[in-house]
């Protein structure tokens, strides 16, 4: 059984920073850096686990984050201080709003395309490509907020640490097929209970993975009742 995951769910550090932004419900242009760059950073760190090699990217804009942070905070006169930030966080600014126009107009043509396949069935002739990946759907919650959740888990691992280092080579199928066979028998499950305080880090990444990727397949979503509450997964409805 081929069980390849798909990462290409995380749509880059402009997205991550756009959500992060929308989160804390403010305009682009008041970017709360600080925050955010701790933010940024946090998620940074479930990426570098997954050892992606996209990760890149987000470690580049992740340093932009904590150069505006720093001249933001150097002992300096007020005037000074915004003078030094304000060059590269205009930049950054003017780069998230042209993101964001181009992800709202993707988000308008994928809006009409369902309309239209809704008023005008697929043809026969032209079937659906077998395997073909399926966009990911979580419901409420979003696939950064499966991140966040996966950053306190991995916290929450640190502050029990192991007596000595264990690795776990289960493959992702057997994560996913036990994970599918909780739910048939509790109807839902919470994400944070799917990782014990001692459970070995290569255990942690796997299961992630695999939630992932039942999500990307359509097989359960994701729902999240309030910011930084619990993720609950639960099977997708056929």
């Amino acid at each position: 059984m081929t069980f390849k995951v798909d990462l290409a769910v995380f749509s880059g550090p402009l997205d991550l920073l756009l959500y992060l932004v929308k989160r804390h419900e403010v305009d682009v242009t008041e970017v709360p850096i600080a925050k955010v760059a701790e933010e940024f950073v946090e998620h940074l760190e479930v990426l570098e686990s997954l050892a992606i090699e996209e990760v890149g990217e987000f470690i580049e804009l992740a340093s932009v984050l904590l150069e505006i942070k720093a001249r933001a905070l150097l002992p300096a006169t007020e005037e000074e201080a915004e003078e030094a930030a304000d060059e590269p966080r205009e930049d950054l600014v003017k780069r998230l709003l042209e993101y964001k126009q181009y992800r709202d107009a993707a988000v308008l043509l994928e809006d009409r395309a369902r309309q239209w396949e809704l008023r005008f069935s697929r043809r026969t002739a032209e079937p659906a490509a077998a395997g073909a990946p399926a966009e990911v759907t979580i419901a409420d919650a979003h696939v950064w907020d499966l991140v966040g959740a996966m950053s306190r888990v991995l916290k929450r691992r640190q502050k029990a640490q192991p007596r000595t280092i264990q690795h776990d080579d289960t493959p992702i199928e057997v994560h996913a097929e036990r994970i599918m066979g909780l739910l048939a028998e509790r109807g839902r499950l919470a994400f944070s209970g799917l990782f014990d305080d001692g459970m070995p880090r290569t255990r942690v990444v796997g299961i992630f993975l695999a939630v992932l990727e039942l999500v990307r397949r359509s097989a359960i979503t994701a729902r999240q009742e309030e910011i930084f509450g619990e993720i609950w997964l639960v099977p997708a409805q056929k």
